[in-house]
């Protein structure tokens, strides 16, 4: 039987084949966008694992007395907007551990980079990065080590003398091979957390697969009127229901099975692209990365023929109640109200998290992701009944002869109806749901250009109580200002006498100014000025440190000599340049290697976490956006060509009895237009509940309305989707022939 359907597949001339071939080449584009979906997801969880060990020194059971402890530094530093990682290490015996991707510990005066940061050092005057790193350049950091081929990653190499004491040092005697279980506030903060790899996964897999797995369903379902009628016809000469659905799943597993093979081989084809994408919003893959886990491969290799051979199985439903009837169609039932439960749920499941936020980032996840996903499905499960709705609305209104044909078929069959725009609809609800939420976010959280009159400025010192260093090195003070495009240094002292301590309210405490020479605060105009005839000023020392203007103030003269405010312990530097890279970045690398423990910041510098975070989030939202319009594109053209060659009978019928051509074409593009803009419409404010919801839980966020460039898209979207059911027309008169009529 088996062979025989084989036979029968293949020897319908070139219909058949065509049909085949088609059904192959949309099962071979949803398996590799699913397969690269898939890989996608295993590399960010490699990327994850490939920094791990920079979590060194956190709370842990590792530890190994017998070994030989390795002091460790991670630290970090900036170089003109990109975030450097930098480990000191200073090893006390040859048993020190050693972190991958090093043959050895460099010993002081070497230091290890990656290949991307020793090209920027390269690539760079020394005097703006290179002489951060002291001694020579050892050797490169292997791969093991690093998340991505971008990844700007030193260790350095220093005496035990040189870290012990330095904020941030510590004894360890094991290198992180694995996320500690508890932190304690050491683990390394540039490592990519659990919870926010659960989320990723989360967002990629309902935002992607949903789409790309409808766009298999309905691929396999090409020409199923054309295949009904034949299996009707074997069921009339004598073929049992077993025979009939062994022919229709062999078929359908063919053609689907051959997708499956090719679409193998486009997933090999698109995985160097896909390396290129930085998925997170930081970084590239590595193309080892991408790989594809036992389960994965089995699961597309099997589950998608098996689901085109279950999707084939249930198309027959209809051709086998009985030798005689088989023949005859039976209109369906219509859809019942009950379908809109499983969306409402899904918004209800959303509402009841709002002032219910879970503490963890996997409790989010589970908290928040289902509601989306549900609401997801409920959209695919209530469609049918929003067009018959929508179509039995619109025949009481119409007179038309194409909109009453039209709506007319979509409410005799509305599952038909919907199922050739549920990709798009599903596309529409993962845009507009990540574009209301990431616009959100970005307009609460993306004001990181800083003070505009401090833009320029390069800091250099220390938050805490401990100072910087005890006097400003004479030659820093002497270099600095030949700087090219220095335009003042200011050095800001403690104060441990409490010189000039103003009284603070209700009790607390004494506010305690830091102290500038009002010499040096004239050549930086941005923070004020002294009073006239005073020689020191006590200023407000988180103004400079959060590089906060203060052009107006006029601060207190404080009671002490300039040569009593040397001797002070230095606080903070605060540099004025014209506000070019190469000068903000000589700066640093000066004030660097006069004070190697401790880290300028520029106003960049303070956003670029926040911005490599929201980043993140806007390279998410454009890989869904261009991922799943596409496919949902494909999805819909499949499904009007799909139609219309199963409809082909009745419309060659309409032809020979008078209907004239363009009214069918405007018949095939009402019924696929008005499910299209009504549940599209639908599906957009779902998801604008939806993302309401989650900001409002999650968050504490009001949803900010998208701006133009949303509403364009939108526009352009729906405006493709009926531009592709328009390319699809022309077919109608190749298809309802005559000998349509006669032989359908």
């Amino acid at each position: 039987m088996i062979a025989f359907a084989l036979r029968l597949a293949v020897s319908g001339g070139r219909e058949a084949i065509a049909r085949l071939v088609m059904i192959a080449a949309a099962v071979a584009i949803g398996v590799g966008l699913l397969l690269s979906t898939f890989a996608s997801m295993n590399a960010v969880d490699r990327t994850n694992q490939r920094q791990v060990w920079l979590d060194t020194g956190a709370a842990s059971r590792t530890e190994q007395p017998s070994v030989a402890p390795l002091w460790w530094r991670p630290h970090s530093d900036y170089y003109d907007g990109k975030s450097l990682t930098e480990v000191d290490v200073a090893a006390t015996g040859p048993t020190s551990p050693v972190p991958p991707g090093l043959t050895h510990l460099p010993a002081p005066g070497e230091y290890y980079a990656s290949p991307a940061l020793a090209k920027l050092i390269r690539d760079t005057p020394a005097d703006q990065l290179g002489d951060r790193f002291p001694g020579r350049l050892a050797d490169t950091i292997g791969d093991a080590a690093l998340p991505s081929p971008d990844s700007l990653i030193a260790v350095i190499g220093r005496t035990p003398a040189q870290i012990k004491g330095a904020t941030g040092a510590r004894e360890v005697t094991t290198i992180a091979r694995t996320r500690p279980i508890s932190c304690d506030n050491q683990c390394w903060d540039n490592a990519v957390r659990g919870d926010a790899m659960t989320l990723i996964y989360s967002v990629v897999a309902g935002a992607l697969i949903f789409p790309v797995l409808i766009f298999i369903g309905t691929a396999t379902r090409l020409s199923a009127a054309t295949r009904e009628q034949r299996y009707a016809a074997m069921r009339l000469v004598g073929a049992t229901p077993w025979q009939v659905a062994v022919i229709s799943a062999v078929e359908s597993t063919l053609a689907a099975a051959a997708g499956t093979v090719v679409g193998f081989g486009l997933y090999a084809a698109l995985r160097p692209l896909v390396a290129t994408i930085p998925f997170t919003g930081q970084q590239r893959f590595f193309l080892s990365d991408l790989t594809l886990s036992a389960p994965q491969v089995l699961g597309v290799a099997v589950g998608v023929p098996v689901a085109a051979a279950i999707a084939a199985r249930l198309a027959l439903r209809r051709v086998t109640i009985s030798p005689l009837g088989v023949t005859r169609r039976v209109t369906p039932r219509p859809p019942r109200a009950w379908r809109l439960i499983p969306l409402l749920a899904g918004l209800a499941e959303l509402a009841y998290f709002i002032n219910r936020r879970p503490m963890t980032g996997n409790g989010q996840a589970a908290a928040y992701l289902p509601g989306f996903l549900v609401a997801m499905l409920g959209l695919v499960i209530a469609g049918p009944w929003l067009t018959m709705t929508v179509a039995r609305a619109v025949a009481r209104r119409t007179r038309r002869p194409a909109a009453l044909i039209a709506v007319r078929r979509l409410a005799d069959d509305p599952k038909a109806g919907f199922r050739a725009v549920s990709g798009l609809v599903l596309a529409l609800f993962v845009t507009t749901a990540t574009v209301s939420i990431i616009g959100t976010i970005n307009h609460q959280r993306g004001g990181l250009d800083g003070d505009p009159q401090t833009r320029t400025v390069v800091e250099f010192g220390t938050f805490g109580d401990s100072p910087l260093a005890g006097t400003v090195p004479a030659r820093l003070l002497a270099e600095a200002p030949g700087i090219p495009g220095v335009r003042g240094l200011a050095v800001v002292h403690a104060n441990p006498g409490g010189v000039g301590e103003v009284p603070a309210p209700g009790g607390q405490p004494p506010i305690v100014p830091a102290l500038v020479s009002c010499s040096d605060l004239a050549q930086i105009s941005m923070m004020g000025r002294c009073p006239a005839g005073a020689d020191v000023a006590g200023v407000d020392f988180y103004a400079f440190a959060n590089l906060v203007s203060q052009p107006r103030a006029q601060w207190r003269a404080a009671a002490i000599s300039p040569a009593a405010l040397a001797r002070l312990p230095v606080q903070l530097l605060y540099v004025a340049t014209d506000g070019s890279t190469a000068a903000k970045e000589h700066v640093r690398t000066l004030l660097t290697t006069a004070y190697p423990y401790d880290q300028g910041r520029t106003v960049a510098d303070y956003g670029t976490e926040l911005q490599q975070e929201l980043a993140s989030w806007r390279q998410l939202a454009n890989v869904v956006l261009l991922t799943t319009l596409p496919i949902a594109g494909c999805s819909l053209a499949v499904s009007v060509v799909a139609g219309l060659s199963d409809r082909r009978r009745p419309f060659a019928i309409l032809r020979l009895t008078g209907a004239p051509l363009r009214l069918l074409q405007r018949v095939v593009g009402l019924e696929s237009a008005l499910p299209l803009l009504a549940v599209s419409a639908i599906a957009i404010g779902t998801a604008f509940a939806a993302s309401a919801m989650f900001l409002t839980s999650q968050m504490h966020y009001d949803l900010i309305s998208p701006d133009a460039a949303y509403y364009a898209l939108v526009a352009g979207g729906l405006a493709a989707a009926l531009g592709i059911i328009a390319s699809t027309l022309p077919l109608l008169r190749r298809i309802t022939g005559p000998e349509a009529a006669r032989n359908g």
